[in-house]
């Protein structure tokens, strides 16, 4: 397994994710393309398979990108950008030529996350660094020659960090913002539907991302845990 990529299966599914409505709608019009991709490509019609998504951190980007895979029934494989760019591993260039064949010849999501990193280095042709010169015009090679079997997905919390040219690569734009109080609510009621009653007296935290809001609900639920247990090892003795 490369150092910079890695085969993710989680089991998650779209339920698993909490949308704003403007990315839940967007996310079932992609699906539906998905669906019937066969009737519209019979009228020559182009199917949206690149999506670029930015926003908050924590709120769902990551999530929605193995939501995706697995109602399509695809093998998600995440890039992390990053990593290519801190390592500069001498094979690098070569592995991401491998990965997007993969893609031709077996459907997958590929998924690029912290895609800003590529934006970060657009002024490659002023660093006397010929091998991160290769590693962009890999990836964007691939980007531009990406087979239509196979979806790419990519992350970014610095949209504003990302070249033009690279955005309109993209068919959609994915928005995602933290969550409004109501929203937030639904998703507190979700995660506590798996504990008994007795442990889901919880503070809720509101004004911040899912991932914050999870972790937040997770320990207060774990203490409730915890000191029930206290309190019946007590009584015990």
């Amino acid at each position: 397994m490369s150092s910079f990529y890695y085969i993710d299966r989680s089991d998650v599914n779209l339920d698993d994710v909490v949308f704003n409505e403007n990315v839940a709608k967007q996310i079932e019009d992609f699906l539906l393309e998905q669906q019937f991709k066969e009737k519209l490509l019979s009228y020559q019609l182009p199917i949206a398979n690149k999506i670029l998504m930015y926003g908050a951190t924590g709120c769902g980007k990551t999530m929605t990108a193995k939501a995706v895979a697995k109602h399509l029934n695809k093998k998600l494989v995440i890039v992390n950008l990053a990593t290519i760019i801190s390592s500069k591993l001498g094979e690098t260039a070569k592995n991401i030529d491998a990965l997007f064949k993969e893609a031709q010849y077996e459907g997958l999501v590929l998924f690029f996350d912290e895609f800003d990193s590529l934006g970060q280095i657009r002024d490659y042709d002023n660093k006397d660094n010929s091998e991160m010169k290769r590693v962009v015009n890999a990836i964007l090679q691939l980007i531009d020659n990406f087979p239509q079997k196979s979806i790419l997905m990519a992350a970014t919390n610095q949209v504003q960090m990302i070249d033009e040219a690279l955005k309109r690569r993209f068919e959609m734009h994915l928005e995602f913002t933290n969550p409004t109080n109501e929203t937030l609510d639904l998703y507190y009621d979700k995660l506590l539907a798996n504990f008994p009653k007795e442990y889901c007296e919880i503070n809720r935290t509101y004004n911040t991302s899912f991932a914050e809001a999870k972790n937040l609900a997770l320990y207060q639920v774990k203490k409730n845990i915890i000191q029930s247990e206290i309190k019946n090892q007590k009584v015990a003795n």
